[in-house]
């Protein structure tokens, strides 16, 4: 599987350190080997080392260094919300807020709701071997 993510002009990614911990931003220009300059439709745009970028998988088509309102046409025309939201690693980071929000009764009640669910699988898969067993020693085959 080649490798697909490029730093390249127009290409979606999150910071992964900092007070923007989190943010997607676009990239807009590449400074030099190591630093490329960022833009998001609520920021200010920044310099920010490569190592401190994740990127991702969505580019959008735009020129080098866009006016700002032109980036934001771009972005809500590319819908990187919904396809960020949508896509696994949106996914994940999403259940890791909502987690990270819940209080202690909210985690009891998760803890208790995943009790039942092993217990009814357990309940399950016994009965289900169990059938099986008793169909084969009657001679039937599944």
């Amino acid at each position: 599987m080649p490798f697909k993510r490029y730093v390249e002009i127009g290409r979606v990614a999150q910071i992964n350190y900092g007070k923007e911990y989190g943010r997607l931003v676009v990239i807009v220009d590449v400074i030099d080997q190591n630093r490329a300059l960022v833009d998001a439709p609520d920021m200010v745009r920044s310099q920010v080392n490569f190592k401190r970028l994740s990127l991702t998988d969505i580019k959008i088509d735009i020129k080098r260094v866009p006016k700002k309102k032109d980036l934001i046409q771009a972005m809500d025309a590319a819908d990187v919300k919904n396809r960020w939201e949508k896509s696994s690693w949106g996914r994940k980071l999403i259940v890791q807020k909502r987690r990270a929000s819940l209080n202690d009764f909210d985690r009891f009640k998760i803890m208790l709701a995943k009790i039942k669910v092993g217990f009814i699988l357990h309940l399950y898969s016994h009965t289900f071997s169990f059938g099986i067993t008793l169909l084969i020693s009657n001679g039937f085959y599944v």
